[in-house]
């Protein structure tokens, strides 16, 4: 269903050429450091459009997927949007995973008033771009919390490091806001330590992370690097576990990291072994589909950006930018298979989160944490 920007054009208001079809893009990392991130969320939306196509589609059109791949890199995610909104006349735009991604995305959707939806990007700058841009998933501030109390009261962690990418506005927002709630609970930061993403040694800052002896350090990365944190801090003898948030969901993390995954937690957007019958259901027809993967949350949130984004299709007046976006804008208590999500005036998802930890290279869920 991922089509290339020159394989079709479109008409105004995202109707294509073939008007029986309403045109919406998705920019994701299909290659790169991130490439299960954009692979995954893909798989999530296509197995949405079939379903909402398979019922009839939106008011009386079928949806058609363009989707671009922008490498993991922000200038060519922004690339990407520039083409899908002024070459391809897309009514929307699903999009990106990554932070850093969806801020140099959102200017260009909001320059040219077509509603962007970002499955799981969480740092706060995303949406306060302008009134086009939304997302589905929590934001850092609520995900930072969420660990810092989870630390704090489960754990009974009095002391944490910390270990950031610097050049990920994601891991640095999450880091700032994990850092705050954890001080403000009596919690000490006794290290913060820093990297930049594709790195490959780490055992300096984990080296001097060791010697302030925590009892946990808190490491919001993305899995490619996450899961080398996890095994040099195992071959330095660390027993301080890691926490981090979603950016570590990634079917990659076993694999590379191994059993040096084990015995460290992380908050998330849902739990694939839930079992509320919508998860079950959809999980089903994800592993039917994409021959038994289970789907973890990128999956999960891009499907429900495309059926949030569905819905609020069929409620709006018209596909035009500003009546979508109103419509979208009006999203409340969607029964999404991540939780129920409601958008508040700022454009973010009001939802759950859940704590996983990795143990028996799986994650295992151990409670959900209400907005």
């Amino acid at each position: 269903m991922a089509l290339s920007a020159s394989s079709c054009s479109g008409g105004k208001s995202g109707v294509a050429a073939n008007s029986n079809e309403i045109l919406v893009g998705h920019v994701g990392s299909l290659t790169g450091n991130e490439a299960t991130f954009g692979i995954s969320t893909e798989n999530g939306v296509k197995l949405a459009f079939e379903e909402i196509n398979a019922s009839g589609g939106v008011k009386g059109k079928k949806l058609r997927l363009l989707s671009l791949d922008d490498q993991g890199k922000p200038e060519e995610a922004a690339t990407a949007m520039t083409k899908l909104v002024a070459q391809n006349h897309v009514a929307a735009v699903l999009g990106e995973v990554a932070s850093s991604r969806s801020i140099a995305m959102a200017p260009i959707a909001q320059r040219y008033q077509v509603p962007m939806i970002s499955p799981t990007s969480t740092n706060p700058r995303v949406t306060q771009t302008g009134d086009y841009i939304f997302r589905v998933c929590f934001i850092d501030p609520f995900q930072g919390r969420v660990m810092a109390k989870f630390a704090l009261d489960t754990l009974k962690a009095k002391k944490v490091a910390i270990l950031r990418d610097v050049k990920n506005d994601y891991s640095v927002g999450l880091a700032n806001f994990f850092t705050e709630t954890f001080k403000a609970g009596g919690g000490t930061i006794v290290l913060d330590e820093s990297y930049s993403a594709g790195d490959s040694d780490f055992k300096s800052q984990l080296t001097s992370i060791r010697a302030q002896n925590p009892d946990a350090i808190f490491a919001p990365g993305y899995y490619g690097d996450i899961a080398l944190i996890m095994k040099q801090r195992v071959e330095l003898g660390i027993k301080a576990p890691l926490l981090g948030g979603d950016g570590w969901d990634s079917p990659k993390l076993a694999e590379i990291a191994g059993s040096a995954m084990d015995g460290n937690y992380f908050s998330n957007h849902y739990s694939p072994d839930s079992t509320d019958p919508a998860v079950a259901k959809f999980v089903a027809d994800y592993k039917k589909t994409y021959g038994g993967a289970a789907p973890d949350s990128m999956a999960a949130l891009g499907y429900d950006a495309a059926k949030i984004l569905a819905d609020a299709m069929n409620r709006a007046k018209s596909l035009s930018g500003s009546d979508l976006r109103d419509a979208i804008a009006a999203t409340k208590d969607y029964p999404a298979v991540t939780g129920k999500i409601t958008l508040d005036k700022d454009r973010n998802a009001i939802k759950s989160a859940v704590v996983l930890e990795t143990a028996d290279s799986k994650y295992k869920y151990l409670t959900t944490v209400a907005p």
